[in-house]
């Protein structure tokens, strides 16, 4: 991907600093029309604490704003980390270059406010989140450490071995949630293609298959919380 001028723009919230607060960043990025809003939360070490991108569901949805709360549910589960939510809706959906460039916009703007570099990150999503992850892992501007990646449908991307033979792809962890359950991706689709990648992607790769497990972010908290603690090393070296 080419590397853009990105100019960040930040709008605070009240309470910026306090610990669990969420703040309200707008970055602008080339290709999109609109800022983009994005929602970040705080720990109370800022300046060292783990980066971790939370990718949400539904990026092609009419609702332009989902950022700004879909990382509360996770920043909960791990305090101690910022987490960065930027918002993706309609054509800047999560595989979008433009996409790509407002998070990597928003982690610039992280880095400017705590004073201090993100260089390296780690990636959550959730359903189509888990193509950001992806794609990110691909073009992103960051070194990623960690990646969970849950109710994956990684097909729509390209066949597995292809989309692993990226040499980014082979640095830092690969985990996998996937649910027989799951109503939007089958198990017979979807975990085939998981274990293909894992196979290809020559990296530390590990899929959790769970016969019940939905297509609900709910479902693996309450049933895999030990497995997604475990996706996401927190400890700063």
């Amino acid at each position: 991907m080419a590397r853009f001028l990105l100019f960040v723009i930040l709008a605070c919230c009240t309470g910026l600093w306090a610990a669990g607060v969420p703040d309200t960043v707008m970055v602008s990025a080339p290709g999109l029309q609109n800022k983009n809003p994005v929602g970040v939360w705080w720990p109370a070490a800022k300046a060292k604490s783990r980066v971790v991108v939370w990718f949400h569901g539904g990026m092609t949805s009419g609702n332009c704003q989902k950022g700004l709360v879909a990382g509360e549910g996770f920043s909960k589960l791990f305090p101690d980390v910022v987490v960065v939510s930027a918002s993706a809706c309609r054509e800047n959906h999560w595989a979008s270059e433009n996409m790509m460039a407002a998070v990597d916009a928003a982690l610039d703007s992280v880095a400017a406010r705590r004073k201090s570099p993100v260089e390296e990150v780690s990636l959550v999503g959730v359903s189509d989140g888990s193509l950001g992850v992806i794609v990110y892992s691909m073009n992103g501007r960051r070194r990623v450490k960690d990646r969970l990646l849950v109710s994956t449908f990684g097909k729509l991307l390209g066949d597995a071995p292809s989309v692993a033979a990226s040499p980014k792809m082979r640095s830092g962890r690969w985990r996998f949630l996937q649910g027989g359950k799951d109503r939007l991706f089958p198990s017979h689709e979807a975990l085939p293609w998981i274990q293909d990648f894992c196979r290809n992607v020559g990296a530390d790769c590990d899929v959790r298959y769970d016969p019940e497990g939905e297509h609900d972010w709910s479902y693996w908290e309450k049933n895999a919380l030990r497995w997604i603690k475990d996706a996401i090393f927190t400890k700063t070296p």
